[in-house]
């Protein structure tokens, strides 16, 4: 019996407000009734162990950790996502499409807190080894925007929303230049449209870049 096909791995990126859950749900909605096998996840998060520690990182006061300890925070959670869940979809043949990845780590913490690029490499290379996302979908949008749709609802993950205006700034240009810099991975989607027509933009791009 001939083996599975490798699934595909698909993640969505972008700051606070930019509408990445609900799309991850309508894309794993579009790619099951195609037929494509999928799991929707998200990060931090996305198995038991990672969500424990995603409750320290999203809730609390803005100053509980520096961004040093958040980056190290986030590749615990992600070393764990991806041996609980991650790894063992693809290897089923099943797509995984992922509320945020590694690229929210260089953005937030990287561009937005200073961690330096080094450390996240290496930090990288310890918990992801080679692996990558087949595809990087970055939702963009104003910051004024997206915080206050971020605050339309507001509940206890909050501790990100109330970090100070240029830090979503920056974390808003280091998205974009993660997406410059790495052209055949991501696509930048204009998320200011309604939700149709996010939807759509990101249908069209995941349909180009992977062939569904």
């Amino acid at each position: 019996m001939r083996a599975a096909q490798r699934g595909r791995f698909i993640t969505l990126e972008g700051g606070e407000g930019t509408g990445k859950s609900t799309q991850v749900v309508r894309l794993g909605a579009w790619l099951g009734a195609r037929g494509v096998g999928v799991v929707t996840t998200r990060e931090p998060g996305g198995s038991p162990g990672a969500e424990m520690i995603r409750k320290l990182l999203v809730e609390g006061p803005a100053e509980r950790w520096d961004g040093m300890t958040e980056a190290l925070l986030h590749f615990a959670a992600r070393r764990d996502h991806l041996r609980s869940t991650v790894w063992p979809a693809l290897d089923r043949g099943t797509w995984v499409v992922s509320d945020r990845f590694a690229d929210s780590t260089l953005a937030y913490q990287g561009h937005g807190h200073g961690v330096d690029r080094t450390v996240f490499d290496r930090l990288y290379a310890v918990a992801v080894g080679d692996f990558r996302p087949d595809l990087t979908l970055v939702l963009d949008l104003p910051i004024e925007v997206g915080l206050a749709r971020a605050a339309r609802r507001r509940g206890t993950e909050t501790r990100y929303e109330g970090l100070p205006k240029d830090f979503h700034g920056r974390v808003r240009a280091g998205f974009l230049a993660i997406a410059r810099d790495d052209p055949a991975r991501c696509a930048v989607i204009d998320a200011s449209a309604d939700v149709d027509a996010t939807a759509a933009a990101i249908a069209r791009a995941v349909a180009g870049r992977l062939g569904v």
